[in-house]
């Protein structure tokens, strides 16, 4: 048997050609034209020498140059690897490396600090820009133009033989150690996880889906991209969002289906009711982070929408549960197991916990999980035990099996939606000179959920501003993670082992 997740985009375009697929302004994409695009992306991939099985990182923000690229990959068998467009040149430089990846898409506004990273990655040998211009084709030295790529290329028109467990995306996540790890999810993964959304979760319909979350997200990818091209629907893109842009898009495209973080919801929340027509708008998911029940139950009565909330990570492709459209949901809960997924909770010796009310981390297994991190064999061997994935998550059950998350076993931080570790942070601290100690923790935060703080001590004779380090840690690091908050002390607070403690710095 063969799977290709491709097919999600080949069987709309080939039953509903004309069915409008993407959205992006004034320009409208029809699926024909988009699924001939991909296959002519993939046909251009080939001419450069990309053959199937190497790694194709994209550095796109909501385009739709994104999906052309993403599913004429996989008309290639070439897997993806998504990058965050806010990554310095030394994070891309990394996730290049360590990603294997031969070739890299990236939008013609984040050129130079891609070009840098390219520079320094030898076994990267494609440098492929996209660009707003369609009549656009050139490109710098050493580079090519996607559009020159894409008019040239004779298309690839026949699905590879990819096999279900084939990995399909390397979706990029990062541990305590600070270093990201690439969660390999297959064809099966992202094709079921998609289908669920589509025909179980949302009901099966075809949307207009509002996208402003991230496509290069695996919740803006899976949800909002292959969720609803499976559907038939419509992606209404958003590059960067916006609340007033939002509900302008939401009332000129009659959207039906919105997705977001809990900021985006404060954010929509927070605007003058009446302004715009928002009266097509009948689903509404929210996932990334916990959404406070008082924004949530504002949000319904204000909007006269159910918002859903679920949970789920990289590694889970990435739904895991979502409360119900056919029955009632809980507030502050991440509902139940999607179909085919279950989950237990395991306390501190790795006992599961039976008993209602009682944390324990949550561990889940299913068709969701991912194969594993690429090239991580430790850590795979400690992270999916006997299949079950540790999501490093603490959470306690109710009497109807509805999950509350409670606490993280990790000390990441959620700040907007975007996963932030503190590790990462601390080891660009420590390399300033006049750091002597350094700890990061996340801290409440009205609209992201939780900010970044971080606490330094400086060496004997050496000091540094707040601003200064602020200034510091943002050339180093992607926009989401700098810390906005830093506080100067004499030493930090540290246990018997010398461990800093950082539950005194939270408190």
């Amino acid at each position: 048997m063969t799977l290709n997740l491709a097919t999600l985009l080949r069987e709309t375009a080939t039953t509903q050609p004309s069915q409008p697929a993407v959205v992006l302004g004034d320009v409208t994409i029809p699926y024909g034209v988009l699924h001939d695009m991909a296959q002519r992306f993939a046909g251009g991939l080939t001419k450069l020498g990309v053959t199937p099985g190497r790694h194709v990182a994209l550095m796109l923000p909501n385009v739709p140059h994104f999906t052309i690229a993403y599913f004429g990959a996989h008309y290639a068998a070439a897997p993806v690897v998504p990058l965050n467009v806010l990554l310095t040149a030394d994070e891309i430089a990394y996730h290049l490396e360590d990603s294997d990846a031969v070739a890299i898409v990236v939008w013609e506004g984040f050129y130079e600090q891609a070009r840098k990273a390219f520079d320094r990655v030898a076994t990267c040998k494609h440098l492929i820009v996209a660009k707003a211009d369609r009549a656009d084709v050139s490109a710098p030295d050493g580079a090519v133009s996607m559009t020159a790529l894409i008019g040239s290329a004779e298309p690839v028109r026949d699905l590879p033989p990819t096999m279900p467990d084939d990995t399909a995306v390397i979706l990029y996540t990062s541990g305590t150690t600070g270093r990201p790890k690439g969660a390999e999810l297959t064809h099966f993964n992202l094709f079921y996880n998609a289908d669920y959304m589509s025909s179980r979760l949302l009901g099966g319909e075809p949307e207009v889906a509002l996208v402003c979350l991230p496509l290069f997200h695996s919740f803006g990818q899976t949800v909002m991209q292959n969720g609803t091209l499976r559907s038939g629907g419509t992606m209404i893109l958003m590059p960067r969002f916006d609340p007033e842009g939002a509900l302008t898009l939401i009332a000129k495209h009659r959207v039906t289906l919105f997705a977001g973080v809990p900021t985006m919801y404060f954010a929509l929340l927070h605007q003058p009711p009446g302004a715009h027509d928002t009266s097509s708008l009948r689903k509404c998911v929210s996932g990334g982070s916990a959404m406070p029940i008082e924004v949530m139950r504002a949000f319904d009565e204000k909007y006269a929408v159910n918002v859903l909330e679920g949970y789920g990570l990289s590694e889970t492709s990435p739904v895991a549960s979502f409360n119900r459209m056919n029955r009632p949901k809980k507030p502050g809960s991440i509902g139940l197991p999607i179909e085919g997924v279950e989950f237990r909770l395991e306390d501190a010796e790795g006992k599961v916990v039976t008993d209602s009310g009682v944390p324990g981390e949550i561990c889940i297994k299913g068709h969701n999980v991912m194969k594993g991190y690429y090239k991580r064999p430790e850590v795979n061997a400690t992270s999916i035990v006997d299949g079950w994935f540790h999501s490093g998550d603490i959470a306690t059950r109710d009497e109807d099996g509805f999950y509350f998350i409670v606490d993280r076993k990790k000390d990441m931080i959620i700040r907007g939606g975007f996963n932030v570790y503190p590790r990462e942070i601390e080891e660009v601290l420590y390399a300033h000179p006049a750091v002597a100690e350094a700890a990061v923790v996340g801290v409440p935060h009205e609209s992201h959920g939780e900010e970044v703080k971080a606490f330094v001590a400086f060496k004997p004779g050496a000091s540094a501003t707040t601003d200064e380090l602020i200034a510091y840690c943002k050339e180093h690091l992607a926009a989401y993670k700098y810390p906005r908050l830093v506080e100067v002390m004499e030493t930090l607070p540290k246990g018997p082992t010398g461990k800093i403690l950082k539950r005194e710095l939270r408190a």
